[in-house]
């Protein structure tokens, strides 16, 4: 496993940098700033949803980096997932999270549009909200609780990317090989057919 992907690791690591770094500064600095600055809740609603939809394309196009990234870092490690003890794990952990990530971004953006509907001055979008009216408090709680999760959860892929890295060293790589073959050995051994001598 000396091959370099240097490509797939900088679109891996470039997009997951800027979907954890965006969504945690949008978190802290976006919502903080409308809130400070807002003064009512249609003005800091209207402040947040501003900023909130113009990184919303940059945020797209990083969780797409990452996942194609990611797709092409996957495919060239298949082997070592299948031959290296603990590697399917961590992927599966990884692979996990980042459903739960996606999940997380979409239904914040889901929550985001409606809010930004609800507060806006125009009376297009002050139609469209009333065609489907929304509890903007409970909504509002259920936006901030998906815009911490979504830095938490990108936060624990940041995590086990550094665990992947660890698992490439040489030693992890031949430690965890030897492990998997020395686990996977007394069934190979049960699966080997047993001759009888009959004199």
């Amino acid at each position: 496993m000396s091959e370099r992907n240097t490509i797939l690791r900088s679109l891996h690591d470039v997009g997951l940098a800027a979907w954890f770094g965006g969504s945690l500064m949008g978190a802290v600095g976006l919502n903080g700033a409308a809130r400070d600055e807002g003064g009512t809740w249609a003005t800091t609603a209207r402040i947040a949803s501003s900023g909130w939809a113009k990184w919303t394309p940059v945020n797209a196009a990083a969780i797409a980096t990452h996942l194609f990234g990611a797709g092409g870092l996957l495919a060239v490690n298949a082997p070592r997932v299948a031959a290296q003890q603990g590697v399917a794990a961590s992927t599966l952990a990884k692979t996990v999270l980042t459903g739960a990530a996606l999940a997380a971004t979409a239904y914040s953006r889901v929550l985001g549009k409606k809010i930004e509907l609800a507060a806006s001055s125009d009376p297009e979008d002050a139609h469209k909200a009333a065609e489907h009216p929304i509890d903007t408090d409970k909504a509002q709680r259920q936006l901030a609780c998906m815009q911490w999760t979504i830095p938490a959860l990108t936060g624990g892929l940041l995590i086990l990317n550094a665990l992947h890295g660890e698992q490439q060293r040489p030693a992890e790589q031949a430690q965890g090989m030897w492990e998997r073959a020395r686990t996977m050995s007394p069934a190979m051994l049960a699966s080997v057919p047993h001759w009888h001598a009959s004199h």
